[in-house]
Parts: structure tokens; sequence; C-alpha cells
């Protein structure tokens, strides 16, 4: 079959548009202020430890800038700074970080010196390990959407689909950069031979398997496959990284994707073999078929395979409208899931199409959360 280069922006489908036609135009993250994410542990420090963990609120910063601004605070390297993953910059998030401090304490003004970079500083407790990356158990959000869609019929039953069903499980746009310009380098970097120095945050490789990801879950979206498991299907539990094979796929088991119990997989390219089977492996090698060479440059950057589910689940839905009319929609999501996919099934904006925005502020940076493979 004839290599492939990926093409931007891709066409990659929304799963409600054949049952509900496409979504209406809308607005969100008009400013930080419309985009929320509160950072959801799953457990509390212990209270000693040479750790300090620091609850913080953040606007307008990455993750990766308030990590600098705390070292260069506490007066400790960077590498004494850890965090579970990275946040939305245009928005307002809380979540913790950690400081190496053994044998004292941090600044007495530091509450003082993080107002001067916009931040505050809510808690702190000890703990006796650094916080790392996915460490958390996901993300609340609570976004604000504006324009015609909030008016126009369909989003109250597009938003209800979703929660009893499910979401595609899309990388989002932040992954790719700003006109996909992470995967294009990653296609020349991994052409010439991927090299650490050239990528050493990973990035580039993330946003390479991001995109075989997607051109996965893009087909199985055509199929109408994408929440039903298939013969010899790798599958996930519902909040766990615990997968097993189908080995016969019985009422039982159908029954307990319905109810998003389990999801259906794909991979996420490397070294090593696919466990899947039968229809599943045969669906894999299909979507991937025209993009060979970009496989096998992973291969060789030495990725390592894994998987991540194609479907999400919305843990603890809401949607409300406030006194302007605009609609509140809040929800959690595991690391690594991605809000802007959930938004894309319910308005139309370029954004969200992967395209750049008429003004030309396009969502770019770093992903929420790397893959194993790149940490």
């Amino acid at each position: 079959m004839t290599e492939s280069r990926p093409v931007w922006p891709p066409h990659w489908p929304r799963a409600l548009d054949a049952r509900f036609g496409p979504p209406r135009p809308g607005a969100y993250r008009a400013c930080p202020e419309d985009f929320l994410v509160e950072e959801v542990l799953g457990f509390s420090p212990e209270g000693q430890g040479e750790h300090l963990w620091l609850w913080v609120e953040k606007r307008d910063m990455t993750s990766a800038m308030v990590a600098r601004e705390l070292a260069r605070a506490c007066e400790v390297p960077s590498r004494s700074v850890g965090y579970a993953g990275l946040k939305d910059r245009v928005a307002v998030t809380r979540q913790w970080f950690s400081v190496h401090l053994p044998g004292r304490e941090a600044p007495d003004d530091l509450p003082a010196r993080l107002a001067e970079r916009t931040l505050a500083l809510l808690d702190t407790h000890r703990h006796p390990r650094k916080l790392k990356r996915g460490a958390h158990r996901g993300n609340r959000f609570r976004l604000r959407l504006t324009g015609e869609v909030t008016t126009a019929p369909g989003l109250d039953e597009r938003w209800a689909w979703l929660c009893r069903h499910g979401v595609p499980n899309y990388f989002g746009p932040q992954r790719f950069g700003p006109e996909g310009r992470n995967l294009h380098r990653a296609v020349s970097l991994l052409a010439r031979g991927w090299r650490k120095r050239d990528d050493p945050q990973g990035m580039l490789l993330s946003a390479a398997r991001s995109y075989l990801f997607n051109v996965q879950l893009a087909a199985r979206v055509d199929q109408g496959t994408w929440g039903s498991p298939l013969e010899g299907e790798v599958v996930i539990l519902d909040g766990s990284s615990s997968q097993f094979v189908i080995e016969r796929l019985d009422e039982a088991l159908r029954d307990r994707a319905a109810r998003l119990d389990i999801h259906p997989s794909g991979v996420l390219w490397g070294r090593g073999d696919s466990v899947a089977r039968d229809a599943a492996l045969a669906s894999e090698r299909d979507s991937l078929a025209a993009h060979q060479a970009l496989c096998e440059g992973l291969e060789r950057a030495a990725a390592r395979l894994s998987r991540r589910p194609l479907r999400l689940r919305l843990t603890s839905p809401g949607l409300e409208r406030d006194a302007e009319g605009a609609i509140w929609l809040s929800f959690e999501l595991p690391p690594g899931a991605y809000a802007t996919s959930v938004l894309r099934e319910l308005i139309d904006h370029p954004t969200l199409n992967f395209r750049p925005s008429p003004s030309g502020d396009n969502e770019g940076g770093a992903p929420d959360a790397p893959t194993a493979a790149v940490q």
C-alpha cells in the first residue's frame, strides 16, 4: 500500500454527527475564568516527609511555568519540583506541586512571592515522596459555552447521549501543536532517526503516537464500533489500567461494554507485538497500513507499545444555564484525557477541528500527560 504522510487538518469523525447531525457553532474559553480545572489527586499527603506539597491555583500559566517559579522561590533546582500532570494554560486551574525541602521549611514569604506571579498558594502538606507524573486520579472540569449553540436545539440531547454512551477518546489539538507542527516535526525527525537531544521531553514522539491512535479511533468511529468490542479485542476496565483479551465475545461482555464497565482499546505504537486477535487485530492493521514508515520510525526510536481506551466515561456530569444564557458543563476525566474532545462532540469551533481559529489563536503546547514510553 502507498505510504501516506499525515495531512493537516485531519478529518477525524465525530461520533454524534451520524445520529444528530453536525453541532452548532459555539465559543469556549473566551477568558481563563471560562475554563476551570481542578486536579483530583485521589489520596491525601501523609503530613510528614522531605517533600512539601503545595496546592496552587494558577491563571493563564502552564504547569511548567509554575514549577519554575516554585523552584526559584524555594531556591531549589528545577528537578526538585514535581507535579502530576500538565494543565491548560488559558484556564484557571488548581493542582498539586511538590518541592524537595529536606530539613528545612519553605520561605516565610512564599505566598507573597507567588502572588506577585498571579499564583495563589491554597494549602501545604508534607509527604515522603516527590509527586510523580500521572499520580493523580483525574481532573474535574467546569467549562462555559456561549454562542449559537446555547439557543439552538439539540445540545441537551447530544450531552445526554454522551453521558449514557461515553465520548471518543481522541487526543486533542493541544497534543499536535498549532497547525500540527509537532506532528510534522515528528515525521521529519523519525524519518532521519530520533535522538533524545532533538526531542528531550519526548513531545514529538508523543505527537506521532497520538496521531496513529487517533487514526485507529477514527476508523472505529466510522465503523460504529468505537464503543463495542470486536472479537479478539483488548478491553480496558473503566477507571483502571487493567486489561484483558476477549477470547469469546458473548452477551455478558457486550452488556459490560454497554454499561461502560469495559472499553475497547487502540495501540499507542512502539516496539512489541499487539496481543489483539481476530477482527480487532485486523482492524488495527488495516487502519495503520498507510502509515508504516511512521510506525517503523517509532520502533527504531525504542518507544514501547502500549494501549489506550477508545472511549471515555464522563464522571459526575452536569449541565446548567446561567443568567446570561451561557451553558456551564461539569465533568471529571481520567489522566491524559482531553476536555476538548468532549467539546468537539457538542460545538463547532475551528480549534476543535484541528484548524486555527480566525484570530489565529490555536491550542498549542505540550500534552496533558506524557505516555509511558516517553516519561
